[in-house]
């Protein structure tokens, strides 16, 4: 079994990303090759980068950075959640990732993003990118929800069409076989 953190990147008070995080863990869950962790941001509330030393030294002064760390360094591969804002992802995702360097490095990345009519795509896109200066893998495989209030119910559950069911599968299986591959390369 592989260790997988999915990392909730939305903290505002009215956001959905964790029904979508739920919804993704199950799948995940149920999938059979992951031990699953949600990581959500909200709750790990990151500072600002406030580290005095550049993360690349791992030389961390503060016990969420070094709680933070561990965390990341213990994962064989992570699922990010995003939502679009500005056409981008989350500021928050983005303070997080800046925290470390060395410990998300060869690891392999699915993305599940959710918006509008773009379906979180140009989030994705961004995100992407800096994961690949981070030395993550982000899989060519996602799933991407357009109107995604529409798959959710009453009881304030994500209720995915056959699609995006399809999709989330398509991405654990390539997940799965990246994971392996970055294994390898990590020397494990």
């Amino acid at each position: 079994m592989y260790n997988l953190k999915i990392i909730n990147s939305t903290v505002r008070p009215s956001r959905k990303g964790p029904i979508i995080t739920e919804w993704i863990a199950e799948v995940a869950h149920q999938h059979g090759e992951f031990n699953v962790e949600v990581l959500d941001l909200a709750q790990i509330n990151l500072p600002m980068m406030n580290e005095p030393a550049h993360p690349r030294l791992k030389q961390y002064e503060h016990e969420h950075t070094k709680q933070w760390s561990a965390k990341i360094e213990e994962a064989d591969a992570f699922i990010f959640i995003t939502a679009e804002y500005d056409h981008s992802y989350p500021a928050p995702l983005k303070n997080a990732l800046e925290y470390l360097v060395q410990e998300w490095g060869y690891k392999a990345a699915g993305i599940v993003s959710y918006g509008g009519v773009s379906a979180g795509t140009r989030a994705a896109t961004s995100l992407k990118t800096d994961l690949i200066a981070l030395k993550v893998v982000p899989l060519f495989e996602a799933v991407n929800i357009p109107f995604f209030d529409q798959f959710i119910n009453d009881e304030a559950e994500f209720v995915p069409n056959e699609s995006t069911q399809r999709a989330a599968q398509l991405m654990l299986t390539e997940l799965v076989r990246w994971t392996k591959g970055m294994l390898v390369i990590r020397g494990k």
